[in-house]
């Protein structure tokens, strides 16, 4: 297979990768066959994949325009995959030309695209590192140069803590992150379910596997489990729900996609 430019030496291409998965389903350009043919197996195990993706990213600018809403202007975006078109930085500093954003991924080629795209952007930066690490990315000159830890910043966890394991002690993680931030800070998360969804739970079996097979464990967690994430936070209105029920642009739209309402969202505010 040729390496295309924008592939960092190193990268295996025969290896499928989270974050391009989520690229394919978003319809941008930074994936491989691999990574396209992992997405449509876990399609077909879990119809409706892709619809899911979009509300999920959908539901993130409306919550980072609410941050803005309320004066925070920092983001600390970790598991921010490959930046594909509107992505935080660009709806923060549409609003906000002054809003920091520090991305945070492990995929070596959301990092190295996210560092193309951020070259001329001085208000915000990429930095190599895993959720599990929490005090590798509070340590970083990113979030040194970028972030005042004095001031509130909303914390963004979207569609990330699925991917680690309870052995990975997420809610630890979680709270590591949280005692860093000030008071006034917000924490924006997603996470997978098969509750309250079309899909059943053998469906959300049937697409853990898939991930599993790429060496990606994905947690289809209940609502009591995702609302642990929470602690020390008090989750404003309209609380832990479906990701297009979250404070939609259109109240009175329509209902979209029924599967696109798995998985639960919600926004916590730290007192």
């Amino acid at each position: 297979m040729e390496r295309p430019a924008w592939a960092p030496q190193g990268i295996d291409l025969s290896v499928p990768s989270v974050s391009r998965i989520y690229d394919y389903y978003l319809g941008g350009s930074h994936n491989f066959e691999v990574d396209r043919e992992a997405g449509r197996r876990a399609g077909e195990a879990f119809p409706g994949l892709p619809k899911i993706m979009q509300a999920n990213r959908a539901f993130m600018r409306r919550a980072v325009r609410h941050a803005l809403d309320n004066g925070v202007n920092q983001f600390l975006d970790i598991g921010s995959g490959i930046p594909t078109f509107g992505n935080v930085h660009e709806v923060a500093q549409a609003a906000d030309p002054d809003a920091r954003v520090v991305y945070v991924d492990h995929d070596p080629v959301a990092v190295a695209h996210s560092r193309a795209v951020l070259r001329d952007n001085e208000n915000s930066g990429i930095v190599a590192a895993d959720l599990r690490s929490p005090e590798t990315i509070l340590s970083s000159p990113e979030v040194g140069r970028l972030l005042d830890l004095d001031r509130p910043v909303a914390l963004l966890l979207v569609a990330v803590l699925h991917f680690l394991e309870d052995q990975d002690e997420p809610a630890k993680c979680v709270a590591q992150l949280r005692d860093a931030l000030a008071p006034g800070s917000l924490l924006v998360l997603t996470h997978a379910s098969t509750e309250g969804g079309p899909r059943n739970q053998e469906e959300g079996e049937q697409v853990q596997g898939v991930y599993q097979q790429i060496g990606s464990p994905l947690l289809m967690r209940s609502r009591p489990e995702v609302e642990r994430f929470f602690d020390g936070f008090e989750i404003i209105e309209p609380g832990l729900v479906s990701m297009p029920d979250w404070r939609p642009d259109r109240p009175d739209a329509e209902r979209g996609d029924p599967v696109s309402y798995s998985g639960f969202a919600g926004v916590g505010l730290k007192a």
